[in-house]
């Protein structure tokens, strides 16, 4: 029998493009459709639905694949022995190296023909017919109907692009898989047409709401399964980050340096930045006392400080958690990276006595770093760390002042907030490294 007397199609999946492509062919073919979870009633477009591949191949004699990019491998996997010389096979995979790549590991050796395509378009794009609307074709094996189908589509209105299938992939993340996570990243920031909206915020909507038409999983298998999308992502990723650091100003203030620290006013953060400042003979400058490491690198992102400042690591309590935690979720250029030798003393209320007291705060590096001579010379002490703000000592340290933590509470920290915020000092140097060194960031936006 020759191809073009072949007039049954089978089309495996009929999901939203499978009922297109089912609509495409009706007119000129009878369709049989292999779905196994979903019961379909037969239509004028289906002449049967079939359950069981076996009698379904047996039927069809041109195979369309409009599953998911993601179950493509294991449907020719599990499909394979059903499929004879005689058959076309054709797939219409938005990727196509994928496809290739998994054919010619099933089939090789076989007379079966294999033509990879993509339409260039879905339900959305073809629902006033496929005038003009761009199909992708290639011939990966045994050019039998190859012609046949091209001019069947030609005849429909396509426009046939004929290139590799590396040429392909290539092209299409370049278009395809960026218009897709330009939609999805609209739909992320919760875009919202307006009642002044350009003729240009008009197609943005356009494009989030065709693409967030469909399905999630196509949106990952095209963007994780085409060998060059990566690389588009990471392009899209660090032109947003230069645009937007672009738009800040670059600096904060024309008469002064501005730093935003990880402490409070009295905190070891405030003596590094000090002696960077000293360092560097900077003399016009301002300290934005930040307390938390998240609150320094949120306030740089927006442009509200020049520098900013953090601990990040001690040479007896390890890595600064916080600021680890923090830097995950920023992107900044480190300027300079710098030690200051680190001494804990223990203060309280001046109206408390030491036998009154419960519970030493600080923060929890500081806790680290006394670990030891804590254990050993205030075993019945609690020790604890405060939240938010109160995770730095020297914020610990003016809240005890101001009443806002109870009496019973002692401060082990640095010995300024003692001058600072009125407070009795009842023991010194209770770090257990006396050459205890905290190393800090000094960091900047990557412009």
């Amino acid at each position: 029998m020759k191809t073009t007397d072949k007039k049954t199609v089978g089309i495996i999946g009929y999901g939203r493009f499978g009922k297109l492509l089912a609509d495409i062919l009706k007119t000129d073919f009878k369709v049989n459709v292999l779905q196994h979870k979903t019961k379909i009633k037969p239509t004028d477009n289906v002449i049967k639905v079939y359950t069981k591949p076996k009698e379904f191949y047996s039927k069809s004699n041109t195979i369309f694949f409009a599953v998911p990019i993601n179950k493509f491998k294991k449907v020719v996997q599990e499909h394979k022995k059903y499929i004879t010389d005689q058959h076309t096979l054709i797939d219409v995979l938005s990727i196509k190296i994928y496809p290739a790549t998994i054919f010619k590991k099933h089939f090789k050796t076989t007379k079966t023909e294999i033509i990879l395509t993509h339409p260039m378009f879905g339900p959305d794009s073809a629902k006033y017919g496929l005038k003009g609307l761009r199909f992708v074709m290639y011939s990966l094996q045994n050019k039998r109907s190859y012609s046949f189908w091209k001019n069947f589509f030609q005849k429909k209105g396509c426009k046939i692009i004929e290139i590799t299938p590396e040429e392909h992939d290539y092209l299409a993340a370049r278009s395809q898989g960026v218009t897709h996570f330009i939609g999805r990243l609209l739909e992320k920031i919760e875009f919202k047409p307006t009642k002044i909206d350009t003729l240009g915020a008009e197609k943005l909507t356009e494009i989030m709401q065709q693409v967030c038409n469909d399905k999630w999983e196509l949106f990952y298998d095209l963007q994780t399964l085409n060998p060059y999308t990566k690389e588009i992502r990471i392009k899209i990723g660090k032109a947003y980050d230069k645009l937007y650091n672009l738009l800040l100003p670059k600096r904060v203030s024309k008469k002064h340096t501005v730093f935003g620290i990880q402490g409070g006013k009295g905190s070891f953060n405030e003596e590094a930045i000090l002696k960077y400042i000293k360092e560097n003979n900077i003399k016009n400058y301002k300290i934005k006392y930040l307390y938390t490491t998240e609150k320094v690198l949120k306030t740089l992102n927006r442009g509200e400080i020049d520098y900013g400042l953090f601990a990040v690591h001690n040479s007896r309590g390890g890595i600064v958690w916080e600021s680890a935690r923090a830097l995950a979720n920023y992107k900044v250029k480190i300027v300079k990276e710098f030690p200051i030798k680190i001494r804990h003393f223990l203060m309280i209320r001046q109206d408390t006595q030491l036998k009154n007291i419960t519970t030493i705060i600080a923060h929890p590096q500081v806790i680290k770093q006394c670990k030891e001579n804590l254990s050993k010379k205030y075993p019945e002490l609690k020790t604890t760390s405060g939240k938010g703000d109160l995770i730095d000592t020297a914020a610990c340290a003016k809240a005890l002042y101001q009443g806002k933590l109870p009496k019973n509470f002692a401060i082990l920290g640095p010995k300024n907030l003692a001058k600072l915020y009125n407070l009795k000092i009842i023991d010194s140097d209770l770090q257990d490294d006396k050459n205890n060194l905290t190393y800090f960031f000094l960091v900047k936006l990557n412009r």
